[in-house]
This record gives C-alpha cells, structure tokens and sequence, in this order.
C-alpha cells in the first residue's frame, strides 16, 4: 500500500501561504500558513496532522491488539500532542481513553505500552513517545 499527498507553498515563510490535499482528498486545497503553524489563523500545520495521523493509527493498533485479547471494544477516544521546539518535534504524547469489556487496567496498560510502541506512525517519529491512559 502506497498512499500520498501533496502541498504547495507560494511565498516566503513568514507571509506566505499553501494549500494540502490528500490522495482521498479528505483534505483538498486545505490551507496552512506560518499563522496557522505558529500563531492563531484558520487553516492546518504540519504537527496538527501528525498529530492526527499518530492519534488515529495507534487507536487502530490498541484495536487490533485488544481484539486477540478476545475483548468487547465499545470506543477508543485518542488525543495526540505534539510538542515542536526550536525547529524539532521533541515529543508525541497520547492520551486515552477507552471503553472496553472483559479486560483489567493492567493488561489494558500493557497494550497500551504495547501500541505505543508498535504502531506504524510510532515507528516512524524519532521522538520521545509517551501516554497516558484511563479505562472507562
């Protein structure tokens, strides 16, 4: 599987401005700016789609690792913080929050720990990852 996207800036960092789009086109001509990446403004930034993209593949990798456990999964609810400094994407943070049947905090937490690890997008960051998670 091969899946891609496509940005397009037109100035100069500070003023001015490009347009995301997606292979699905979920995100089509999306605007992102130094304002949106940096200030306030309407628009996306690199690290809100990172974030969403680590959010999103390790609740499907938390998923899959619960459904071998045999477990009834009602919802996963997944916040992803990414932290840039000074130029460097220094930490991604997961938070959890899960409603799941026939399992203990303790195996829950280890396949949390588990995810974290292994999902795809982990893989891919050179950061520190960490989470916090709370069974519901």
């Amino acid at each position: 599987m091969k899946r891609n996207a496509t940005a397009v800036w037109n100035g100069d960092v500070k003023t001015g401005t490009g347009k995301i789009s997606t292979q699905s086109t979920t995100l089509n001509n999306v605007q992102y700016s130094f304002k949106t990446r940096f200030e306030d403004g309407v628009g996306t930034n690199p690290e809100e789609l990172v974030a969403a993209a680590h959010a999103g593949c390790f609740s499907m990798q938390l998923s899959a690792f619960l459904g071998e456990e045999g477990c009834k999964i009602e919802s996963i609810q997944t916040k992803c913080e990414i932290n840039l400094v000074e130029g460097s994407i220094i930490g991604s943070h997961l938070t959890v929050e899960a409603k799941i049947e026939g399992i203990s905090d303790d195996k829950f937490q280890e396949l949390v720990a588990k995810a974290e690890k292994n999902c795809p997008i982990s893989k891919l960051l050179d950061t520190a990852i960490t989470s916090t998670a709370t069974l519901i």
